[in-house]
């Protein structure tokens, strides 16, 4: 299996990945893209900053990688995590899997991102708007 495995602290560009992950062997390309969005537990998000233990983190990223290849048959994986402040739309992950048959690549997928997200030092803060109170009025 092919692997490509990165956390960055710029844009994630899909279309490099969509690129790297095309193989004329494999009938199915399944893709996860974990973007950054406007709201959580009820309060409005301004952004998330993400920060990591890069070394610890592609490491356990490697090990997950490895798994999905003994459990399923993949061709192919790609996973890119970003770090630092990202804003609303912001793509902070990018998973690829390639495979023959979309069965392996579906459950490849749900797994890696599961997993990523158990195990991978790389933790997530968000940073919400703060709203002026309904009983605030600028004249007071």
């Amino acid at each position: 299996m092919e692997k490509l495995i990165k956390i960055v602290d710029t844009p994630i560009n899909i279309e490099v990945l969509e690129n790297w992950i095309a193989d004329p062997t494999c009938g199915a390309v399944v893709s996860f893209l974990g973007k950054v969005r406007n709201k959580n537990h009820g309060k409005k998000v301004l952004e998330l900053e993400y920060t990591t233990y890069t070394d610890m983190a592609l490491k356990q990223l490697d090990e997950i990688v490895g798994e999905v290849n003994k459990k399923w048959n993949i061709k192919k994986t790609a996973l890119v995590h970003r770090y630092g402040n990202l804003k609303i739309g912001d793509i902070a992950v990018a998973i690829f899997i390639a495979s023959e048959h979309r069965h392996d690549a579906f459950e490849a997928c749900q797994y890696m991102i599961d997993e990523l997200k158990k195990r991978v030092p790389i933790w997530k803060k968000e940073k919400y708007i703060n709203e002026v109170p309904a009983a605030f009025s600028a004249s007071q």
